[in-house]
């Protein structure tokens, strides 16, 4: 009921944001009398704003063209190299590069697309030859594609190890460092020869009982069943994945909004003022965020509950009770692959501790292998986007890369 009432509003919201950027862009004409009053530029603001707020959003691309290596322009191609029914994994080919470390993006499936690692990646593409896992929408499988939970998320990350071939690193980005970690593990105690040579885990929940977030407590205030009967909802008919039971994408948005609303009110005022001043260029930045965080995608209901429950309430992992398709996971597998924990100083969805876990459970491993680097000043998103990522963080990945790259 929540979802077809979601979209009722969704699409009544749609009409409303089309007419105010067609009274927006009118408001801005100069063949309008009315666009020279001195109400005209902020009443063209205000719609311009509301529209950019309510407007229907799909997937984003991305949008990657071209990379400087080296002062040379090289041209990049995005190919799928392995497709399934939950997700794919695309490469950023650099036409005619060779001999740079493969890197696997492991990208969270947490209500936003991995276009949400836009600028992980971006970073990234100089120094390495880059694969992603590009996760579909779940209202977009036919529920004849059967399920997905996390079990078959570590699955998939083998897979993909596998078609990328042995050598790869590896680097998991918030939620999926625990079944990227879990994979890593069972790899190493097969012996795989595509298991991983690095693995880097950026703001993971490895262990959330370290510095509690309030993501942490919400999700252990209530009882798993609490979770299936008030957040899980059935896909309208209207899409490829009618009748599948999900966590909707809309859901997880309006929680993390909410989280920071005062924040994102700051944001949108001064996006208007900005309009308001004729300073499109930093309005523009404002937009770009909004548009790929507004960018939400909805979940399985079994991949969810089974986070929720073996990640956020019962720590299975860094206890030592996590379990792959009956089979125990054992951290002190890991003995030959590098693991580098990267973790934000304000982070306030995963807590200083909680991914630096993932090398105290890995018992076996020698320090040498080690890494764990507090990035000062940074939250959640910025440890893997902006500023610092580009020039404090993404240096020590690569650095830790190339160190273990043998």
């Amino acid at each position: 009921m929540l979802y077809n009432a979601y979209e009722f509003q969704r699409n009544l919201l749609s009409v409303a944001s089309t007419w105010a950027d067609i009274s927006s862009e009118w408001l801005q004409n100069p063949l309008n009398p009315f666009s020279y009053a001195s109400m005209a530029p902020m009443m063209a603001s205000g719609l311009d704003v509301f529209a950019h707020a309510s407007a229907s959003r799909g997937k984003p691309a991305f949008g990657f063209t071209e990379v400087v290596i080296d002062g040379k322009t090289v041209p990049i191609t995005e190919e799928i190299i392995l497709r399934k029914p939950f997700g794919q994994v695309k490469r950023f080919r650099r036409k005619g590069v060779t001999g740079s470390p493969k890197l696997l993006i492991v990208a969270p499936m947490s209500g936003h697309y991995a276009t949400l690692l836009r600028g992980t990646a971006e970073r990234m593409l100089p120094f390495a030859d880059v694969y992603i896992t590009d996760w579909r929408d779940a209202r977009n499988v036919p529920i004849e594609e059967g399920s997905f939970d996390l079990d078959d998320y570590i699955d998939y990350v083998v897979e993909f190890l596998e078609k990328i071939g042995p050598g790869t690193h590896m680097l998991a980005v918030c939620q999926p460092s625990v079944p990227a970690y879990a994979a890593t593990a069972l790899m190493c105690e097969d012996k795989h020869p595509c298991r991983p040579r690095t693995l880097t885990m950026m703001g993971g929940p490895i262990d959330t009982r370290e510095a509690p977030t309030v993501v942490n407590t919400v999700a252990t205030q209530r009882p798993l069943s609490w979770f299936e009967q008030n957040v899980i909802h059935t896909v309208p008919v209207l899409y490829p994945g009618g009748g599948r039971r999900v966590y909707p994408g809309f859901l997880q948005l309006a929680g993390f909004m909410a989280m920071n609303l005062g924040n994102h009110l700051v944001s949108h005022w001064g996006m208007f003022k900005h309009l308001v001043e004729g300073d499109e260029e930093s309005a523009q930045s404002t937009k770009k965020f909004y548009e790929e965080y507004r960018s939400v995608c909805d979940m399985t209901a079994e991949f969810y509950l089974q986070t929720i429950d073996s990640v956020f309430q019962r720590h299975l992992l860094p206890k030592g009770e996590l379990t792959h398709r009956g089979r125990k996971v054992d951290p002190g597998a890991i003995v030959d692959c590098g693991l580098l924990a990267i973790e934000g100083e304000k982070d306030d969805i995963s807590g200083l501790g909680q991914t630096k876990a993932a090398l105290t459970i890995a018992t076996n491993l020698p320090k040498t292998h080690k890494k764990h680097m507090i990035a000062e000043g940074v939250g959640h998103y910025g440890i893997f986007n902006g500023r610092r990522w580009r020039e404090k963080i993404a240096p020590v990945v690569e650095d830790w890369i190339v160190k273990h790259g043998a």
